[in-house]
């Protein structure tokens, strides 16, 4: 089955009651036995749905992989991956992560006696040369959020088996259309399903990928255990959003470089970050890892803080929100929005400045959208 077809039917089929081609939401916590000691598969809804069950395995169908796993959001699926750890265990971490993430890691997990290293990852060898004999996890986001560094994880994946980490990566901004990094070594691939998996802006969800059965065991476990699951409703609502993941995935693509392209050629603009332009420090690694490049890019303007705030006080069409990967183009303010409990040394330290733009360009006509920042930088 090609990618595209794995998409639209891996893990689903007609309602073997009915013959609905759509599945049906079981929308129930519990279930009723045939008689005790006979189990059919489902008993509980904090441990097994059949909803969530053809989500896992349509998840794990597009990314390569033989397990998926379903959480309620993308940082209860990090929280989950995270705890196949112990006290005392080191992680190395891509520096320029998702602030939800470093937050979790440095406000709650080091309590707990993990402790954390942050480098950059695109770099094979700052990762060598962070790993302790404690070091028990490599952390990779690629593209990484919202500065797009690309990890060469072919390098990395050879690391982590040579120190025998565990790879873990979140590929949330990339999607299986455009990099399946279980193809490249990695034991476990983490999505945030509330992006562009699903799509939509409708919903939280997280997922865990994997082709090894012992972390299978344990995602599992973890998550009958912890109970951070997705609603019945939300795992259907996310596969109908992965139904079109092949054909927005394009159009994002598509539009973004464009919107890279213009932007890089505007007098007000300082600097741009798109793994599709050339300029791209890791432009080569991205062009041969990945298929696509996605619809994620920052910028920072000449006039810094001010000219940032006016633009993003102006704009029309896209809209002033957190999060991304959703259908409409959204524009972000990272260092007061989603990377806000990031301390401010940090940010700077690693490249992540106060007037740092980030946009998530969405499949309206691209037209529109530069129509749109146009008018709204002539404000900047």
């Amino acid at each position: 089955m090609k990618f595209d077809t794995k998409v639209v039917r891996a893990g689903i089929k007609p309602d073997p009651t009915t013959g609905a081609i759509v599945p049906p939401i079981y929308e129930t916590a519990t279930y009723v036995l045939d008689e005790v000691g006979k189990d059919k598969g489902f008993d509980y809804t904090r441990s097994s749905n059949p909803t969530r069950q053809i989500l896992e395995d349509n998840l794990a169908a597009i990314d390569g992989g033989k397990y998926g796993v379903c959480f309620a959001s993308g940082m209860a699926a990090v929280d989950a991956c995270l705890k196949l750890l112990s006290a005392g265990d080191h992680v190395v971490s891509s520096d320029d992560v998702y602030g939800g993430v470093s937050r979790h890691f440095n406000n709650v997990l080091a309590r707990y006696g993990l402790s954390f290293s942050y480098v950059d990852t695109s770099n094979p060898q700052a990762v060598r040369d962070a790993i302790r004999p404690q070091t028990k996890m490599l952390w990779i986001e690629t593209p990484t959020n919202p500065l797009l560094k690309i990890t060469d994880l072919q390098t990395v994946g050879e690391i982590a088996n040579k120190h025998k980490l565990y790879f873990c990566v979140d590929s949330t901004f990339a999607t299986p259309v455009y990099l399946r990094p279980l193809e490249h070594g990695a034991d476990i691939v983490m999505h945030s399903t509330t992006k562009y998996l699903s799509g939509h802006n409708q919903l939280i969800g997280g997922a865990v990928i994997t082709n090894r059965k012992d972390i299978y065991d344990a995602m599992k476990f973890i998550q009958k255990t912890i109970g951070a699951v997705p609603s019945p409703f939300d795992c259907w609502l996310t596969l109908l959003g992965v139904k079109t993941l092949h054909l927005r995935m394009p159009r994002h693509s598509a539009n973004a470089q464009r919107v890279a392209e213009y932007l890089e050629r505007h007098p007000k603009v300082a600097k741009v970050t798109y793994p599709g332009l050339r300029s791209h420090p890791q432009y080569a690694i991205a062009k041969e890892q990945m298929s696509g490049f996605s619809g994620m890019l920052s910028f920072e303007l000449k006039g810094g803080i001010p000219a940032g705030t006016a633009l993003m006080n102006n704009v029309k069409l896209c809209s002033l929100a957190e999060s991304l990967g959703g259908v409409e183009t959204m524009i972000t303010h990272p260092a007061t929005m989603t990377h806000v409990d990031v301390p401010a040394e940090q940010r700077h330290a690693r490249g992540l400045t106060d007037g740092l733009v980030r946009l998530s360009v969405g499949i309206e006509d691209v037209d529109d959208i530069l129509a749109d920042l146009k008018q709204a930088l002539e404000k900047a």
